[in-house]
């Protein structure tokens, strides 16, 4: 049987080899998704004619009939019921193709989709606004707000049992958080620790939470490190814990501190934890791909984003196209929004660029050539080769997905459909429909 962790680690690896792609490296290759394209439109939805388009002033109409036309063909060919997508530098129009859920009605502009590891980018400007307001610092120990974290040990090795361990040599900080080096994160090879984080739910699975953040944590904390404080990266826990983090410096639930210090000034008001119960019908199902085609996971305007019953401050959010473009306009914009400063210039640039040292890109890290050309800012991949070298980025794993180049331009791809090989071209070719100037 295979693990939650195992399934998530799955279609968490689709979404960064899509992103891997962009720049002709990673599992799929660039070249094999050209020359499927040249013949026009493949089994896998394959983009006919040319990929790479210019997003400059006047190409509006021209760049939005391609990304429908991407979007219809990927709905025609099974891949996704529908999805909402925009690309382009400054003023943009959303696209919309397809359905909100088979059976349903037509896909809205303004659907409010579950964005999954896409929320890492915005949690971490949060955190970075609390560095510049003087409540956090970079590499100070974080035991003052979370206690749990005090005195960890550390496994001797990636497979050793669980009482094999030294004591950490440094404290967790925000800085191993906002990098994924913090020793917590996703185990993808079989071991002691990773069954462990199965046996106490703190595995990385595709279902949302199932316990509340003080419970999540207590439970993480049970367990040692994979590896000693800034030694090694592993994804997705470290933003987690940073959720539970701001929720306990700011002292109220991380949702409401985001909607004053992010949302409000950024104009996002459908962004949230949870859709509103007003806007459930902007809520589309969500499906994974089966062995007959498309399976729902969860209804349209109900389930898990219909409201949680506990404390999510660990959780991910829900947004849609334009509120999602608003906050990666502010990073197109120099960190800033209507003329004021959102995070500062030093900080956007230490965001945006790769922060993670070599010797933390081992092999086992994340999936064989992950670092070929990629570093890792503050949540968010970066282009650190290629023709799409200063790219940022990050996929989320119901089929989601962002990036915004050094020239300006914002891409934003949104669907419902669980990242797998079925959505590998979609996402890939999406990437590939632009190459920085």
């Amino acid at each position: 049987m295979v693990s939650r962790s195992a399934y998530r680690a799955a279609a968490e690896l689709a979404a960064i080899a899509a992103i891997a792609v962009a720049g002709g490296r990673g599992p799929i290759d660039l070249a094999w998704l050209r020359r499927t394209s040249s013949a026009g439109t493949d089994r896998d939805g394959g983009v006919g004619g040319a990929l790479i388009l210019a997003v400059g002033g006047g190409t509006i109409a021209g760049v939005s009939t391609a990304l429908r036309e991407l979007l219809i063909r990927h709905v025609d060919a099974g891949a996704i019921p529908g999805g909402v997508a925009l690309l382009g530098a400054g003023n943009v129009e959303v696209v919309t193709a397809g359905v909100a859920s088979i059976g349903g009605g037509p896909m809205g502009e303004d659907a409010i989709m579950r964005i999954q590891s896409m929320t890492k980018v915005i949690t971490s400007v949060a955190a970075l606004r609390l560095v510049e307001a003087g409540r956090l610092q970079f590499d100070q120990s974080l035991v003052d707000w979370l206690p749990e974290l005090a005195d960890r040990q550390v496994l001797r090795g990636p497979t050793a049992e669980l009482d094999d361990t030294v004591p950490a040599r440094r404290a967790i900080t925000l800085r191993h958080l906002l990098t994924n080096t913090s020793g917590y994160g996703m185990v993808i090879q079989a071991s002691p620790l990773q069954q462990a984080m199965a046996a106490n739910g703190t595995e990385a699975g595709p279902e949302p939470p199932a316990m509340g953040a003080e419970v999540w944590l207590r439970r993480l904390a049970e367990l040692p490190l994979a590896f000693q404080p800034g030694e090694g990266w592993r994804y997705h826990h470290s933003f987690a814990v940073l959720g539970i983090l701001i929720s306990r410096v700011t002292g109220r639930p991380l949702g409401t501190h985001l909607a004053e210090d992010v949302f409000g000034p950024l104009g996002m008001t459908d962004t949230a934890l949870w859709v509103a119960e007003g806007k459930l019908d902007r809520l589309p199902a969500a499906y994974r791909h089966g062995d007959e085609g498309l399976v729902e996971i969860e209804p349209a305007g109900g389930g898990f984003y219909a409201g949680p019953s506990f404390d999510v401050s660990h959780g991910e959010l829900v947004s849609t196209a334009r509120d999602y473009h608003r906050f990666a306009q502010m990073l197109a914009e120099g960190g800033r929004v209507n003329g004021q400063p959102m995070i500062s210039p030093d900080h956007l640039q230490q965001m945006t660029s790769d922060q993670v040292p070599a010797r933390c890109k081992t092999a086992d890290s994340f999936f064989p050539g992950f670092w070929d050309g990629m570093g890792w800012g503050f949540g968010v991949a970066v282009k650190t080769e290629g023709p799409q070298r200063g790219r940022i980025g990050w996929s989320g794993g119901l089929g989601t997905d962002f990036f915004v180049d050094p020239d300006g331009t914002v891409g934003i791809l949104l669907t419902q459909v669980e990242m797998g090989k079925d959505m590998w071209p979609l996402v890939a070719q999406f990437q590939s429909l632009h190459e920085p100037s």
